[in-house]
């Protein structure tokens, strides 16, 4: 959608993008959704909550965000802007999201069963990946 928006739109970057989701995003997030089930599994009430919701927010960090970058450009056949401009752009991107990112992992980490909080995270991933590939529009 974003390269759309940006009428950068290649199916490369779509069918890597497609691959790297379909496996890398899908093996990891789910994994780690279950992680922080056992990392909290001894804390109850509001610091569970909390802490559920802050390790959500720790995995999409600037380093994540910067790795989904790489991978569009990768995809995109622009290697030379590989810079370290890009982690500067993944960590303003992620300064910028933590209040949207915060009601949605909460909402996510602690009103969504575990069976389907891999897809909810997706939906919620999905338009951050819009919004991560602007990101290096707006945060340039």
């Amino acid at each position: 959608m974003a390269s759309l928006l940006l009428n950068e739109f290649s199916i490369y970057r779509l069918l890597g993008m497609v691959l790297i989701g379909a496996t890398v995003y899908a093996l990891e997030i789910p994994n780690y959704f279950n992680w922080i089930e056992k990392k909290t599994a001894n804390n109850s009430g509001l610091r569970r909550t909390i802490a559920k919701t802050i390790l959500a927010i720790a995995y999409f960090n600037p380093l994540w965000i910067f790795r989904h970058l790489l991978f569009i450009k990768l995809f995109s056949g622009n290697f030379e802007q590989i810079t370290s401009n890009l982690f500067i752009v993944a960590c303003w991107s992620f300064l910028v999201n933590i209040p949207i990112s915060f009601i949605a992992n909460f909402i996510i980490q602690n009103k969504v069963k575990l069976d389907w909080r891999f897809l909810a995270s997706a939906i919620f991933s999905a338009l951050m990946a819009i919004y991560y590939a602007l990101s290096e529009t707006i945060f340039k």
